[in-house]
């Protein structure tokens, strides 16, 4: 028999149900984040006591540009799976870029935005 070349359309489906599930979530805790962001400093009482303001103000900077990191490393991930989708749509999701093979459907639904097999990626 040969070699699978491409996942069929009732495959590339199942993908796609499983990357919009993931974009979904992502997108919700990236505005999360996201507000986090901007709301970090607050209006609430405890802004007004002195009390150990400056050892707050750098907890709540390290705090903030973590939450940034976050929200950046987030958004990437919401990218992977747009393009991942846009894969879907053009019908060459799941083959690895590095050696043109199909990349296992487990690896695929570990990962659905993996654009490498596990081989490929261990390459380089």
């Amino acid at each position: 028999m040969a070699e699978k070349t491409r996942y069929t359309d009732e495959e590339l489906q199942e993908f796609k149900e499983l990357i919009l599930a993931k974009l979904e979530k992502a997108q919700n805790e990236y505005e999360r984040l996201r507000q986090l962001v901007n709301n970090g400093d607050g209006n609430d009482t405890s802004d007004t006591s002195p009390t150990f303001k400056v050892l707050e103000e750098g907890a709540g900077t390290l705090e903030k540009e973590h939450n940034v990191r976050m929200a950046e490393r987030q958004r990437q991930f919401i990218q992977h799976l747009q393009a991942a989708l846009v894969r879907i749509e053009n019908k060459t999701y799941g083959i690895c870029r590095a050696t043109g093979k199909l990349i296992p459907k487990e690896r695929l639904m570990a990962v659905p935005h993996a654009t490498l097999s596990v081989e490929a990626k261990n390459n380089k």
